[in-house]
């Protein structure tokens, strides 16, 4: 079972299915929403039929995969959530040890390095605790934000490609570190 103690400013849970009223809250910003699909907040229905099944399908807390839920320390105030999966997972061929990193974040939290803490505190413990031998994420090139966090983490750019996912087809940017790194 893979463990992630608190960091600095945040404390970490695996999200589990009866998390939707989390999902829907933080998906009705158009501005969170940006370089997710447009800007278009998220329905009960799309948390009920679309974000929790696909949960379900990559949700392993042996392994660490899952949604890892983000809370300020001092109040408990749900910020976000850090993505951990193997990369390409709803593809025929699975890099099942290079984990896919990805985050979505409150508004309020972005510039505060919120982001970077929890998705660093996460990769460190993915790499003393897990067969991981990459990490990766994956964003539109517009996605500044989130590219920011990549290069802070000590990913590289590989490449720009069009990711194939079955929620639909976007360009993006590829970025990956060695673990051993």
């Amino acid at each position: 079972m893979i463990t992630i103690t608190d960091s600095d400013r945040l404390t970490y849970r695996l999200m589990t299915l009866e998390d939707g009223d989390l999902f829907y809250e933080l998906d009705q910003d158009p501005a969170v929403m940006k370089h997710i699909n447009g800007g278009k907040a998220s329905t009960r229905e799309d948390i009920e039929t679309i974000a929790l099944p696909r949960l379900a399908k990559y949700l392993n807390p042996e392994k660490g995969w899952g949604l890892w839920q983000v809370n300020e320390k001092s109040t408990q105030q749900f910020l976000g959530w850090i993505l951990v999966r193997p990369y390409q997972f709803f593809s025929e061929q699975p890099h099942w040890h290079n984990l896919e990193l990805g985050w979505r974040f409150k508004q309020i939290t972005w510039g505060k390095g919120y982001a970077t803490e929890a998705a660093q505190h996460i990769l460190n413990a993915l790499t003393e605790q897990s067969d991981a031998t990459h990490f990766c994420a994956i964003a539109e090139e517009a996605n500044l934000g989130s590219i920011a966090v990549m290069k802070k983490l000590g990913m590289e750019y590989v490449r720009s490609y069009t990711h194939h996912d079955p929620m639909g087809d976007w360009e993006v940017v590829y970025y990956e570190k060695n673990a051993a790194l």
